[in-house]
């Protein structure tokens, strides 16, 4: 069975980052042979006054093919690894979903969506999650962090939000990559433009300073924008800082 696992609001301005916790808990489950691991995206959620959050206030999701018989050691393990790992001071909550066992898989994308622009609270984290049948629970402090660990797994089901973490590995030569080259080196399925264009296996793409892929259309994307080369070199350039920040 496919399984999405989220975790969220699990560090501090000092500790590592939820990103690199949930990586722990893939690498965990990937030792133990429960099951193969999807990349981690970073679903952005609403900054607001009355949210407490850490930097940004983002949560983590990661995909994972499990073995139906190590579902609730999954759970256990991630529970008990927040408890231990998470920083002090920070509020961590986890959710679990198997979409295929979810009715009404519009109902949790829906707040997913909610959670990028309105401040929502616990009750209305758990009472969806009771409703939907999903596991969510809270590990530490105030246990806010259910509220993004639900939300964050609609997210990802919706296949249209987050960035992956990490930026991809791509060899090159002077900087320049075909999308063919793009495509067999990382998880990219799709090189599209910013407005919508999907670029052809041939067409040359610039590697910039930050090299991400988000998720469109169910898909692993790479965004990228048209440059100004007039001399035969690649037309197109990997994005900006400022505009992977839309993803």
């Amino acid at each position: 069975m496919r399984v999405l696992v989220c975790i969220d609001d699990t560090d501090n301005l000092e500790s590592i980052g939820t990103g690199k916790l949930a990586h722990k808990i893939i690498g965990h489950i990937e030792e133990r042979g429960w099951g193969s691991c999807e990349a981690i995206s970073r679903h952005q959620l609403y900054v607001h006054s009355e949210i407490p959050y850490t930097s940004h206030n983002s949560s983590m999701c990661f995909g994972v093919d499990l073995d139906g018989a190590n579902l609730e050691h999954l759970i256990n393990y991630a529970a008990d690894f927040l408890i231990r790992e998470s920083a002090a001071g920070s509020d961590p909550g986890l959710c679990v979903v198997v979409p295929e066992q979810l009715k009404e898989p519009e109902r949790l994308i829906e707040f997913g969506f909610k959670a990028k622009g309105a401040v929502l609270t616990k009750k209305d984290a758990y009472q969806l999650a009771s409703q939907l049948g999903v596991h969510l629970s809270e590990h530490g402090g105030t246990g806010g962090g259910v509220i993004g660990a639900l939300a964050g797994t609609g997210l990802r089901l919706s296949g249209n939000d987050g960035r992956l973490r990490g930026r991809l590995k791509i060899g090159s030569i002077n900087d320049e990559v075909s999308v063919s080259d793009i495509k067999s080196q990382t998880i990219v399925n799709i090189v599209q433009s910013l407005d919508g264009q999907m670029l052809n296996d041939h067409d040359l793409v610039r590697l910039g300073e930050k090299v991400k892929a988000v998720l469109m259309g169910g898909k692993v994307v790479m965004p990228v924008y048209p440059t100004d080369a007039n001399n035969g070199g690649a037309r197109w350039q990997t994005c900006t800082k400022e505009q992977l920040k839309k993803f």
